[in-house]
């Protein structure tokens, strides 16, 4: 079934949308949720309550294409959980590995405190990213957004994970360097 007929399932608050939206995209925000938490009764429940989600703010919200609104909704969820459930401590998932790749870009010291530093951190990432080659911007949003591991980012784009390990170094170190240009 298609996004648009999907999306008229909700509208027409037929509960169908939600089994065609297991179907369709059920593997992919699992995907997201055990990145992120590497517990699959956790990842579960993020998934579960994405459905819910994205069952209370559609309709008003019409979303097109349907698959990252619902990454975006997994991918929230399950980081909630995550910080919840104190995984940094227990070491699980993807998330604690990542965050500490990124650290050396953005220091404790130097996140920002504000909302407006955070928006204008958010559109110079945006920039940064932009200026990046496709496969270079691929793969940074595979690690750090989706919270691929390498050796599946490797698999994905036929790289070695040396190649994929050492093209995340070097994006961070351009990051780093462009967030320093820019005042962060």
């Amino acid at each position: 079934m298609d996004d648009t007929s999907i999306i008229k399932l909700f509208f027409d608050r037929d509960e169908q949308a939600i089994q065609e939206t297991d179907r369709k995209y059920g593997g992919y925000c699992y995907s997201i949720a055990y990145n992120i938490l590497a517990n699959q009764e956790d990842s579960e429940e993020s998934v579960s309550d994405t459905y819910l989600s994205a069952w209370n703010t559609i309709p008003p919200r019409k979303p097109n294409p349907l698959a990252p609104f619902l990454g975006k909704i997994v991918r929230h969820i399950s980081i909630d959980r995550w910080r919840k459930n104190g995984a940094l401590k227990r070491g699980g998932g993807e998330m604690p590995l990542a965050l500490e790749e990124l650290q050396e870009c953005i220091s404790d010291d130097e996140q920002p405190e504000n909302k407006l530093e955070q928006k204008e951190l958010i559109r110079t990432v945006r920039q940064f990213l932009s200026d990046l080659t496709e496969t270079e911007r691929r793969v940074f949003v595979c690690r750090y957004w989706y919270l691929d591991t390498t050796a599946d980012i490797a698999a994905r784009f036929g790289f070695t994970e040396n190649k994929v390990s050492m093209m995340l170094h070097r994006i961070r170190k351009k990051l780093q360097k462009y967030l320093k240009q820019e005042g962060f």
